[in-house]
């Protein structure tokens, strides 16, 4: 992914690497309804078609991505609600697995935290999610700066329910204040070299990798 570097102020604050806009839905197929229907939320400057997330994946979604804020997340959760919800009418047996970066990280958190009660069948991993909670370190970027960037992206928290939720986060400011602003955007852009294939991730994890360090969900 590429960087474009921000003011000093708010680069901690961009919750992914660059500005650019990304708008429309992705134009691929609809799925089949054999295996996982893996599906995947790029960050800030991504577009359906260059979110750098590899492996075996059905759906990119597409968003706008140009400003790293409420809005922005919200209408990523509500596309990634309408592709999964089209895909468990076409195939209720399913299982979805849905992975994000950064802003996309806060899209599937909010999505997770919004519909658990009423989607089964699903799990989700977090690559530096501004809303995450802390401990291990401390919140996510999303917290310091939620006057600015609004709801639902300000905030931190764990409201997952019985979804399985893998969360990482490796000496990144965006997903751990305490990491310093110092580390971004070159931690958050570069410590994550294998997170963004998919078929890392089995279809059950819930568990938090923060440094390294294994911790349970």
């Amino acid at each position: 992914m590429r960087v474009t570097r921000t003011t000093a102020g708010l680069a901690g604050l961009l919750l992914a690497a660059g500005l650019s806009v990304a708008t429309g839905s992705s134009a691929q197929a609809a799925a089949p309804c054999d295996g996982t229907y893996t599906i995947v939320v790029g960050g800030t400057g991504s577009s359906w078609n260059n979110d750098g997330f590899t492996g075996n994946i059905q759906q990119h979604v597409g968003y706008p991505t140009q400003i790293p804020n409420g809005a922005s997340a919200r209408a990523g959760a509500n596309e990634l609600n309408r592709l999964v919800r089209d895909q468990r009418n076409a195939c209720p047996g399913q299982h979805v697995k849905m992975g994000g970066y950064s802003l996309g990280a806060a899209v599937v958190h909010i999505w997770v935290t919004e519909n658990w009660q009423t989607f089964d069948n699903v799990n989700a991993v977090l690559v530096s999610d501004p809303k995450r909670q802390g401990p291990p370190g401390a919140n996510g970027g999303a917290v310091p700066f939620g006057g600015i960037i609004g709801a639902p992206l300000a905030g931190a928290d764990k409201f997952f329910g019985n979804v399985p939720v893998k969360t990482i986060c490796h000496w990144d400011y965006v997903c751990d204040e305490s990491a310093g602003p110092w580390t971004y955007p070159h931690n958050h852009v570069n410590n994550y070299p294998n997170d963004f294939n998919m078929d890392h991730h089995n279809d059950s994890a819930n568990e938090v990798w923060h440094n390294g360090t294994w911790y349970p969900a």
